[in-house]
């Protein structure tokens, strides 16, 4: 006797029966085109009934037809059949024209870091694939060391490429929905204080870095938003600083350069913010030593990157690496306290705090998404806060005196 159930799936139920071929077990699923909004369980149900009822009367011929099915399949393997490896590699390829450069960056790194040699290894198929793998896989990342944070990353991909399956009917459903997602590490970035900045200061007058490390301070700006900064988003008029374009470093041709695009973190990433005075001094200086070095190198200078701010005695766009990497080297070379690059954006949010300015304001000033972002981070370092709950406390269950007449 053939047993089966109903199961939805993309808004239909589907009978999936449950067979024997050459002694193993095999799951058929089959389209009831029964619509699962409109259509009773009953009538489902029924449906089901008659299918069930149709692989039972074909008998010895059905199980025939399955066995040749199941030939064919070793001879030319379906996509489910396929390494789980392999198939990683065609969807990052799928995605690549509708991802932003960064992001297929950091999908590839991922890849060819631990998914490709960890499941190349094991030999697991797309189709075999269970939540015990996944976790397993996950385990993996955790004894090497890493947080959560970077399982939540692994995490991400690897549903987005099985829900990919699922929406294609690779796969019935997505076995990454069946594992726990980690909870989230919490991290706290280091940061300098008001002293410590102006020593950093000192260390970098006349630093190839000096207008970077400045502006990324001041607006606590993200070392990719720094380097995108072009002189059309300056505006000396109206004094005002776009954030709106960024670089990163991408491999081109097996090389790793500099690229430029339109395309932030977030939505809120986009943002127009006042042009402090200082910041606007040390752009003017900018635009003069620019226009100094083209005519010093003539042809020699690189034209190629004009409308940039950030860009060496060559004219040539700075590579983030090289702004990583050089950062560490002054901080070294001068003794400072070690913090990195990406820690002048906690910097700038910790002195707005300690200055009294509201966490409304710098979620808008550092370009988060959501207030909850900017309290999640920073939310520990608002005393002023504290020392108001602390007062409004203090003041409470206070019995009142009451004055004799």
């Amino acid at each position: 006797m053939i047993t089966g159930c109903l199961q939805k799936k993309n808004g239909y139920y589907y009978a999936v029966l449950y067979l024997k071929v050459n002694g193993k077990r095999k799951t058929k699923w089959i389209a009831t085109k029964l619509p699962v909004s409109g259509t009773s369980e009953r009538k489902a149900q029924k449906a089901l009934d008659e299918i069930r009822m149709q692989y039972e009367l074909q008998g010895e011929t059905n199980t025939r037809q399955e066995s040749a099915e199941a030939v064919l399949a070793k001879s030319c393997p379906t996509e489910a059949q396929a390494p789980f490896a392999d198939y990683m590699v065609k969807w990052l390829n799928s995605v690549r024209p509708s991802i932003a450069t960064a992001t297929y960056q950091s999908y590839s790194i991922m890849m060819k870091a631990r998914v490709i040699p960890y499941f190349t290894a094991s030999g697991i198929q797309l189709g075999s694939l269970t939540p015990q793998h996944i976790e397993d896989f996950y385990q993996t990342i955790l004894d090497d060391g890493y947080t959560t944070n970077t399982v939540i990353h692994y995490h991400a991909i690897i549903r987005k490429a099985l829900q990919s399956a699922v929406k294609k009917d690779i796969l019935a459903k997505n076995p990454a929905d069946q594992v726990e997602r980690p909870k989230k590490n919490v991290f706290h970035g280091s940061f300098y204080s008001e002293d410590e900045m102006l020593d950093l200061f000192d260390a970098v007058a006349g630093d190839p870095l000096e207008l970077c490390i400045k502006i990324a301070a001041y607006y606590g700006l993200r070392r990719s938003e720094v380097l995108g900064l072009r002189w059309d988003a300056i505006d000396f008029d109206k004094k005002t600083i776009s954030i709106s374009h960024k670089v990163i470093e991408a491999n081109v041709n097996g090389k790793y350069v500099p690229v430029g695009e339109d395309v932030l973190k977030t939505k809120s990433s986009f943002r127009t913010l006042p042009l402090i005075p200082a910041v606007e001094e040390l752009l003017l200086a900018e635009k003069e030593r620019q226009v100094k070095n083209r005519r010093l190198f003539k042809s020699a200078y690189c034209r190629d990157y004009l409308d940039y701010i950030c860009v060496d005695e060559s004219g040539k766009i700075l590579r983030p690496n090289y702004v990583t990497e050089h950062f560490g080297w002054v901080i070294r070379k001068y003794g400072l306290r070690k913090i990195r690059f990406h820690d002048l954006r906690h910097t700038c949010a910790s002195l707005l705090l300690s200055n009294g300015v509201p966490m409304k304001q710098i979620q808008i000033w550092l370009g988060h998404s959501t207030f909850s972002t900017t309290a999640d981070i920073y939310a520990h370092l608002d005393f002023s806060a504290q020392e108001q709950s602390a007062a409004t406390m203090g003041a409470m269950f206070q019995r009142k005196e009451v004055s004799a007449e």
